[in-house]
């Protein structure tokens, strides 16, 4: 029992350093739901059940905007489809646990508690009790997700609004995007994607969210195909 909990500590004591930019973002989202005219229990409610910070600003500003049940969920799904990357990553060290311990597991394995477990999964592949260490990194991040979101939820109740929080969503999205700049297959990838999104933006249901990133990745695959190629 000592060393399951010495790995559960040890995960969340590696996660620390990757939780600063966290707190924000969690304070971002709950102020942005009530903003957009989501009570607060429905704002709160993203944080539980997606539990994905881009995912869940996706998910509000779309069922706002009038989207459809449809394309607000796949647009949701897509922007969170990373994490199907991660567990396939981690499957191989996961494979041996019972249904309930990956259920649990895939539901806190966020970006942060991947990049330290699968480091240490890495290095400590004999260790049969090494999914402690990322239930820890994964339950300290959920812990505090949930309780800055309760304060951005709070916040955006008080603030004036004339303020206009709303504004925090693009500027969200251009942080998130600052690492890819500097690529140039990247950015023809997001220039791309973009140009459609304004091009396709009348296609019926508001479609264009999901075309015009279908579009995109098709044309990420075969870029990548292109420099494999060239590669060899």
């Amino acid at each position: 029992m000592n060393k399951k909990i010495n790995l559960f500590f040890k995960g969340i004591v590696d996660v620390l350093p990757l939780l600063i930019p966290v707190v924000p973002f969690g304070v971002i989202v709950g102020a942005i739901g009530i903003e957009l005219g989501f009570t607060p229990l429905e704002t709160y409610a993203t944080s539980l059940i997606i539990f994905g910070g881009a995912s869940q600003i996706v998910f509000l500003q779309l069922f706002s905007g009038g989207a459809s049940s449809i394309i607000t969920i796949s647009s949701t799904f897509v922007v969170n489809s990373r994490h199907l990357l991660y567990g396939a990553s981690l499957s191989e060290y996961l494979n041996k646990l019972t249904i309930g311990w990956k259920l649990l597991l895939s539901y806190l394995l966020t970006d942060q508690a991947y990049a330290v477990s699968n480091i240490y999964f890495e290095k400590n592949k004999n260790e049969n009790l090494k999914h402690f260490y990322l239930l820890g990194s994964g339950f300290i991040l959920w812990f505090v997700w949930q309780i800055f979101t309760i304060i951005g939820i709070f916040l955006g109740s008080i603030v004036p609004e004339e303020l206009g929080l709303a504004y925090t969503i693009p500027l969200t999205f251009i942080s998130l995007l600052v690492g890819y700049f500097r690529k140039f297959d990247h950015l023809i990838v997001i220039f791309t994607s973009g140009v459609l999104s304004i091009i396709l933006y009348q296609a019926p249901l508001k479609s264009y969210i999901i075309l015009s990133s279908f579009i995109a990745l098709v044309l990420a695959f075969v870029l990548i195909k292109l420099k494999k190629e060239n590669s060899i």
